[in-house]
């Protein structure tokens, strides 16, 4: 799956570390999804109002290594570039950066990107270049039994966003996504479920809406968001191939005493049958569901919950501990649809900077199948 730029981001729309931590993101989840980037969105609302050093010249330079690990890709190092700033008092923080990646498994991937909010967060462009070369795992469910098949990617990634201010909480956008992907198998040749999507050249073109009244983006104590994202695909060579998908996620958050936040999370997805593998439904896909690796469970509806606590400890040091439960629907399994499959665990937090809420992360998660997983990041989850 050609990692996205997730947000991940990512999997991380990167305030302090640029691309860096926007392809740690990407190369997490590999879908060149909004949604991958939404959970660690640029800005610092609360926080900017208050900070007189505005515009471009008076941002801050930062380069960093930044640890990740995940279960698509396993761990590895993030080293990037990037330069913060904000434009004036009323929008997020923007960045301009470049960085690489590579991960202990083989995968590695570099690009640059941008985001930058202006007029007032009137508006907002952004834009994404990459490129891939990752090894992870497939699991297919044939007949009740689960196989895991190793599986190489590679690929180009181009992405622009636009986003307009109809009010100051509600922004609708255009994205649009160009995709070259090539899947092998690393041994073998590759299982006729997948063999349809060994070679892509795909265009996806995109609207979404972003309803968010939290007091910070970077690390939100109370307030609510709701991100909706729907996409029509198509492929550019010779076999004409159209996919839709919708998703939807909507957070609430809400102080508790002084230092405590509680957040909560409901994911939904949807996708044609047609869709490529790396652009349908899981846990952990769009949702940021923690406990499983994104290719788990694939299928073409899913809905799943989280819920999550955090206390600060200081001015420095942070704890949390979250839950969550999910279903997918898959045509090609059958076997686990309606099943419901559970994740929870516990992570430590550390501030990394004291002019932006942003935290390094480590969280440790157990799921329903007995498996124990380690995700190190860099900001919140959702």
């Amino acid at each position: 799956m050609l990692p996205v730029f997730r947000a991940p981001v990512p999997r991380v729309r990167a305030a302090a570390t640029g691309a860096a931590l926007c392809l740690s993101g990407a190369a997490t989840d590999l879908r060149a999804e909004p949604a991958s980037l939404q959970g660690h969105a640029t800005g610092a609302v609360a926080q900017i109002s208050e900070n007189p050093e505005l515009g471009f010249r008076r941002g801050s330079l930062v380069v960093a290594p930044i640890p990740f690990s995940n279960p698509l890709i396993g761990s590895g190092l993030a080293l990037g570039a990037g330069y913060l700033f904000t434009t004036d008092e009323s929008s997020d923080s923007s960045y301009f950066g470049l960085g690489g990646l590579r991960s202990d498994n083989g995968s590695i991937g570099y690009g640059l990107g941008a985001n930058v909010s202006f007029g007032q967060n009137r508006w907002k462009i952004g834009g994404i270049l990459v490129k891939a070369d990752v090894n992870y795992d497939i699991y297919l469910h044939v007949g009740g039994a689960t196989r895991t098949i190793p599986i190489n990617q590679t690929g180009k990634l181009g992405s622009f966003t636009l986003g307009y201010g109809v009010s100051e909480n509600l922004h609708l956008g255009v994205d649009l996504k160009y995709l070259e992907s090539t899947v092998s198998a690393v041994s073998g040749i590759l299982p006729a479920q997948i063999a349809p999507d060994a070679r892509l050249e795909l265009f996806n073109a995109g609207l979404t809406l972003d309803w968010d009244r939290r007091d910070d983006t970077l690390y939100p104590t109370r307030g609510t968001r709701l991100f909706v994202a729907s996409s029509h695909g198509m492929s550019l060579r010779r076999l004409k191939r159209d996919y839709n998908r919708s998703y939807a996620n909507f957070d609430a958050l809400m102080q508790v005493g002084e230092r405590g936040v509680l957040a909560a999370r409901i994911s939904g997805c949807s996708a044609t049958d047609d869709s490529p593998f790396f652009y349908k439904c899981s846990l952990g896909m769009t949702d940021a569901f923690r406990g499983f690796s994104a290719t788990r469970y694939l299928g073409e509806r899913s809905l799943s919950a989280q819920v999550e606590f955090r206390q600060r400890l200081g001015k420095r040091l942070g704890v949390v501990a979250f839950a969550g439960a999910g279903r997918v629907k898959a045509q090609a399994a059958p076997q686990f649809d309606g099943k419901t499959h559970w994740a929870g665990g516990v992570g430590a937090r550390y501030r990394l900077s004291r002019k932006f809420p942003l935290d390094f992360s480590v969280d440790g998660s157990r799921n329903s199948d007995g498996d124990n997983l380690v995700y190190v990041y860099v900001g919140q989850r959702f």
